[in-house]
């Protein structure tokens, strides 16, 4: 989870001085300098995160795009998901989330067309 707000933090930024997210995450989550300086390493090692060194210090950027990686985060999310949870953790999802009107329509349309072929799958003889 820290790991994840670290991340969203260079997101927003597209790129950033590691005091620059040592001072946001502190602001936003309490966090000490090393507490970040920890989580931005792991970062890095796991490939999430670029470094380019400048001066004494580092420039963190994503190394992916956030829809990118966080596809990537929904994709093991669900292929960890027993199948009888996949439904109601996809109805979480929609709920916890923000959606606008565009996002809706797109959702419908995938739920129109998920049960078409529902219905034109055979039942078991």
């Amino acid at each position: 989870m820290a790991e994840w707000k670290v991340m969203k933090i260079v997101w927003d930024l597209q790129k950033a001085m590691a005091r620059e997210v040592y001072t946001l995450a502190g602001e936003l989550h309490g966090w000490s300098p090393a507490t970040v300086k920890t989580l931005l390493k792991r970062l890095v090692d796991k490939q999430y995160l670029t470094t380019t060194p400048v001066g004494n210090g580092f420039v963190y950027r994503p190394a992916q795009s956030a829809i990118a990686t966080l596809r990537g985060a929904a994709d093991t999310l669900l292929s960890n998901a027993t199948e009888a949870a996949t439904g109601p953790l996809l109805v979480h999802m929609v709920e916890a989330s923000d959606l606008n009107a565009q996002d809706l329509d797109a959702l419908q349309k995938l739920i129109d067309a998920k049960k078409r072929t529902l219905s034109r799958r055979k039942p078991p003889s």
